[in-house]
């Protein structure tokens, strides 16, 4: 959905300019092509030439051009780009695009554009808590303009607090969203859950399997840059949270399910991803069970059936992992549970599965049609899978 679309990213004077380079070579990798405008005092932070080595393209720093001939630049990058990224944004160049200045190339190409914002602040906190500057990132809010950050940590100045450009991840993920907006789920409501849930059986022990999550969140993440709005009801703890998601944290299956019966609620489908526990204990211990004992017997009782109980008009995706009879067990458990997809993994096969970044699955559908897909990556997965949720909508 992406390749081929243009961002153009402005750079100010900023010591997070450097940032800057990594969000150009993370667009970059998704097939994005990069336009880099630079303020003159990013210049003194970062040499342009370091952008022209990793984009191989031309990097634009200068209003007017003497020895140019070609169309108006602003004007030429302006119409060009999907989306334009301000990152670093400072205090001057946040206080330039709040007032309208078109006296420098990055203002002016902004003024000219029609298309969705993105700026991401980088300042001391002084700076940024100045009630001027407040004023000026409230007016750019008010007329559209997502702001991203900033974060508190370690400042420049050695100090610490709020001032920090914003992680790269969070700036490129709201950058893909904007991307993302006229997609084919522009305006769908997609729920995702994902990860393996947890069954206390103590305050400081549980039963739980092996599921990292990472299947979830690339889809959550697939759903985002086509547009849609997209729920993930995590159970995993350790995977940092896709930008452009809203995110219900869960722990057991049947906080799972009240989360996703909640979320359901207008969605257009719902991606079960999570590996939910199929049993829990039947009583809980207040306080940690000793290892004095000689043993314990463990009594389990069967945990909520979420596809299953979860109501409501949408396409259901579920997902089998299976350790024989791949396809004959899904196909048997996409009958069960009434879905209209279902993706089946081998978690024997030692090169995906688990905790991997890649996955080879097959994904069948509810009239027998079988897809089975050779060993990628996580996020190509999801993309494949999302293409059929598409085909599926109404």
């Amino acid at each position: 959905m992406t390749r081929g679309k243009r961002v153009l990213l402005g750079v100010s004077g900023s010591i997070a300019a450097y940032k800057a380079v990594e969000i150009a070579r993370e667009l970059s990798r998704n097939g994005i092509l990069v336009d880099v405008v630079m303020t003159e005092a990013a210049t003194r932070f970062i040499c342009p030439l370091t952008f022209e080595a990793l984009l191989s393209r031309p990097v634009t720093t200068q209003l007017f051009d003497d020895a140019s001939s070609g169309p108006i630049p602003h004007i030429t990058l302006a119409d060009t780009a999907d989306v334009v990224v301000v990152a670093p944004a400072s205090a001057d160049t946040i206080a330039r695009l709040a007032h309208g200045f078109a006296d420098d190339l990055l203002c002016c190409t902004v003024l000219a554009s029609n298309r969705p914002l993105v700026i991401a602040p980088a300042m001391h906190e002084n700076m940024y808590l100045n009630p001027a500057t407040q004023s000026n990132v409230a007016a750019l809010r008010e007329r559209g303009a997502v702001l991203v950050g900033p974060e508190s940590g370690d400042l420049a100045s050695g100090g610490s607090g709020i001032g920090r450009m914003a992680d790269i991840h969070e700036i490129v993920g709201h950058t893909m969203k904007a991307l993302g907006r006229e997609g084919d789920l522009a305006g769908r409501r997609i729920v995702v859950t994902a990860g393996g849930t947890q069954e206390p059986l103590d305050p400081v022990r549980s039963i739980t399997n092996r599921s990292s999550g990472k299947m979830g969140y690339a889809l959550a993440e697939a759903c985002r840059d086509r547009g849609a709005d997209v729920v993930l009801v995590s159970a995993s703890n350790s995977l940092r949270s896709p930008a452009g998601v809203e995110v219900m944290p869960v722990m057991t299956a049947q906080q799972m399910y009240e989360a996703t019966q909640s979320a359901v609620s207008n969605a257009s489908a719902l991606i079960m991803a999570a590996a939910v526990a199929d049993f829990r204990p039947a009583t809980t211990s207040d306080e940690k069970i000793k290892k004095g004992q000689v043993g314990i017997d463990l009594h389990l009782e069967r945990t909520v059936d979420i596809l299953s109980s979860v109501h409501g008009e949408f396409i259901r995706v579920g997902f089998a992992a299976e350790s024989s009879n791949l396809e004959q067990n899904a196909i048997q458990k996409m009958t069960d549970k009434k879905l209209d997809l279902i993706v089946a993994n081998d978690i024997t096969s030692r090169d995906s599965g688990f905790a991997s970044d890649n996955n080879r699955v097959a994904i069948i559908d509810s009239k027998g049609g079988v897809d089975r897909l050779p060993l990628m990556t996580k996020r190509q997965v999801a993309d494949c899978i999302v293409d059929r949720i598409v085909q599926l909508l109404p």
